[in-house]
């Protein structure tokens, strides 16, 4: 039985339907000085690769000061438009059910996102998805540039082995970092990736959604 689930946010448990991309717009004008005119990959990505990447395409190099300028930015964006956040996204059906269910299991439920920590207690908190989250065994988009060292990160703040850990994502990248650090994976098809796409990706399961809490409380448990 899992004694630790590792909860991916964006396109997994909530989706905000296009603002975070607005919020992120405006935190890289208010860094750069310069509108955001596109934005690299996102998927699967940390806060830290985007903004990094999003700078090169317009011909900027970054610091790690900048970054943490940017981070700040993003998050005061966030607090500023939470009426937005929730007024135009929405957790996904089945992802509150889910979090209470585990609880309720007794399995521990932290997040490994690419979402800086500040931003992603925003986003769960204005859906109503945050009192089951114990944060400070998570890991963040400020932590590292990579995924799998956010997994193994969570392991080590969590002290648990990848046997008894289990990753809920909705993207090929989510697959890759846990595989990483030997930590199996329910992949969810509620994001850009189809569950044809997870499966290749090596997923060992994999849902449409989150709607059936019963059968995600029994693949955590590994027991169904």
């Amino acid at each position: 039985m899992a004694r630790l689930v590792l909860w991916d946010i964006d396109h997994t448990l909530i989706d905000t339907r296009g603002v975070g991309r607005e919020l992120s717009a405006a935190a890289f004008a208010r860094t750069t000085g310069q509108p955001m005119r596109e934005q690299a990959k996102i998927d699967g990505i940390t806060e830290q690769v985007i903004f990094r990447e999003t700078a090169r395409l317009h011909g900027l190099a970054t610091s790690r000061s900048d970054f943490e300028r940017f981070a700040h930015a993003l998050t005061e964006e966030h607090l500023k438009h939470i009426n937005d956040l929730r007024e135009r996204g929405h957790a996904l059906p089945g992802a509150a059910a889910a979090l209470d269910a585990l609880d309720a299991d007794g399995v521990q439920q932290t997040v490994v996102t690419g979402n800086v920590r500040a931003v992603a207690e925003i986003k769960l908190q204005v859906f109503g998805l945050d009192s089951r989250i114990l944060w400070d065994l998570g890991a963040y988009g400020e932590d590292n540039d990579a995924r799998a060292e956010l997994v193994r990160l969570s392991l080590q703040h969590a002290h648990v082995s990848a046997e008894t850990a289990v990753l809920i994502g909705d993207t090929p990248a989510d697959v890759e970092g846990a595989h990483a650090n030997g930590v199996r994976v329910i992949a969810v098809a509620s994001g850009r990736s189809d569950e044809t796409t997870l499966r290749d990706a090596g997923a060992e399961t994999v849902l449409s959604d989150l709607r059936d809490t019963e059968l995600l409380v029994k693949l955590v448990r590994n027991d169904a």
